[in-house]
Formats: C-alpha cells, structure tokens, sequence
C-alpha cells in the first residue's frame, strides 16, 4: 500500500510546473488575439487575386496585403500589397451573402500575410491578421467612428500618421516605439490560409 501511495507524492513536485506552463501558455495564446468577430473567408481560387495570392505565400514572408472595400457601385475587395501591388476584384454572390463588407477589421482593414520574424507551432512562419486601425487611436466603442488608419512599408513596419507609433507585423505587431507604458501593439485575429490560390479565413 505504501508503494502505491509513494508514486503519486512522488510525481506532485514534478506535475504541478508542468500543468502551471500548460496553463499559462493557454491562457497567454487567448490573449493574443482580439475578440472581435470578423469572421471573414475569401476564396481566392475564385477571385484569383495576384495581390492577395502574394501575401498567402509561405515562400515569400514579409510580404502583407491590405484587404479593404469600396461599397460603390458594386462592393468590390481593394488590395494593396507593402511590396507595391495594388488590384481589386468584385465580390462574388458567396462575398455578398455573407455581407463580407462588415467584415473586414473593425473599421474597413485588415493586413495580412507571413511575419518572417513569427514561428508558428510547426517552426515556419506563422501566418497572421491584424487590424488596419491604429491600436492606441482608434476606439470601436466611440461613435461615430474614427479613422486611424496604419500605413505599411516594404519592411513590414506599419506607422500611424497621427499619433506617429510604429508597429512590426513581422514580429507579432508590438510597438517599437512605445510612449506609455500601457501602449498596446496590433489587434491581431487568428488566421489561416490554404495557399496562394485557395481560402483566406480571419477571425
């Protein structure tokens, strides 16, 4: 009986840090993301985009396109890549059924593409999403709404033209030039893609 009872005392000390790591790096990939539902897919085997193709491509990190619409006259997606491309497509009637327009961020933006600085699970780039407004702005809960919107350069570094922060896409969206010690970096949604040429999924 006492052999029985000797294993359990004995693996405590050596369980309880493992389940606290469990735990917290649960708790700490929760936090990563917003809790805003975009709840956005593009088929881009459909639409066939050459700028979002780019940013869906493992092969070519670094590389994010911004996703934004025009309502007029028909919706149609904007793309612009920090690489210098920019096209558009019409929404097709799976986009318009969704109301994809409502979808797209917070406030009409979403960047996205594969941060070279990111790992994911697997050890590749980590594929992400992160909202086109300015995290230490931009308020959804002050109406009517404000544009702050980010500008990306070629290197990934997304600037605020009002408040002057810098945010880095490829190393998780954390403010590189903080001013307070409560500056948040990007809102960032989970992402997943199936290549260049299949499905785009944000929420």
């Amino acid at each position: 009986m006492r052999r029985k009872l000797f294993l359990p005392l004995l693996l405590t000390p050596l369980l309880t840090p493992l389940l606290t790591a469990l735990l917290t790096a649960c708790t700490g990939d929760d936090n990563t993301y917003s809790n805003f539902h975009c709840n956005l897919y593009i088929d881009n085997s459909v639409h066939q985009d050459a700028t979002l193709q780019s940013a869906m491509n493992p092969m070519a990190p670094g590389t994010f396109c911004l996703i934004k619409y025009t309502a007029s006259p028909t919706p149609t997606y904007n793309f612009t890549s920090n690489q210098g491309q920019h096209s558009t497509s019409p929404f097709n009637a799976i986009d318009t059924q969704r109301g994809n327009t409502r979808r797209i961020g917070m406030n009409n933006g979403l960047y996205v593409g594969y941060a070279n600085l990111l790992p994911d699970l697997n050890g590749s780039y980590a594929f992400v999403a992160y909202d086109a407004q300015c995290p230490n702005c931009f308020d959804y809960n002050q109406l009517p709404l404000r544009n702050y919107p980010l500008t990306v350069n070629s290197a990934g570094i997304a600037t605020c033209a009002n408040c002057k922060r810098q945010y880095d896409l490829n190393n998780g969206g954390n403010c590189r030039n903080s001013k307070t010690a409560g500056d948040k970096g990007l809102t960032r949604y989970r992402a997943t893609t199936s290549g260049p040429l299949g499905m785009l999924y944000v929420n």
